[in-house]
């Protein structure tokens, strides 16, 4: 049986509840992640700050504000203010298939991994997608050797 920790990325890039919303902002950009893990000072698992709250967050652009004035106001505002600390979790021995109803049915976009109260991974939508693309190219590989030599693949 295939379990969280299977497809999780340990790899993760997380930050502190008392970082700025621009720290958080800049590392999100940089590494192209719309899901960013919170810890505490002793390394436990906090929270999560999502893109979706960053723009909920943000001063709308309708406001005439200037990029460094915005970056001056997301300096200012530690991630703890903004992050949701009520998130769901899986443990790192969760089956596969419960996380993945987990994601579709509450519509989540990630589920951090958390052990003893430790993030040690983040599950998110994309490994699954990431996932099925592989067992398609398995499936058509398959498809591929069974049907090697058929009278049908020959005409």
């Amino acid at each position: 049986m295939l379990t969280t920790r299977d497809l999780m990325t340990e790899d993760l890039i997380a930050l502190r509840d008392s970082d700025s919303l621009l720290e958080a902002q800049k590392a999100m950009e940089q590494a192209r992640i719309r899901h960013l893990p919170i810890i505490d000072d002793a390394g436990a698992f906090v929270g999560l700050l999502t893109h979706r709250d960053l723009l909920a967050a943000s001063v709308s652009r309708l406001a005439d504000i200037d990029q460094a004035t915005q970056e001056e106001i997301y300096a200012a505002i530690p991630i703890h203010e903004v992050m949701r600390a009520d998130v769901a979790m899986a443990s790192p021995e969760l089956p596969l298939r419960q996380a993945a109803e987990v994601l579709l049915t509450q519509k989540y976009g990630c589920l951090p991994v958390v052990e003893s109260g430790k993030l040690v991974g983040i599950l998110t939508a994309s490994d699954f997608i990431r996932l099925s693309l592989d067992l398609m190219d398995a499936l058509e590989a398959n498809e591929k050797l069974d049907c090697q030599g058929c009278q049908d693949c020959q005409d």
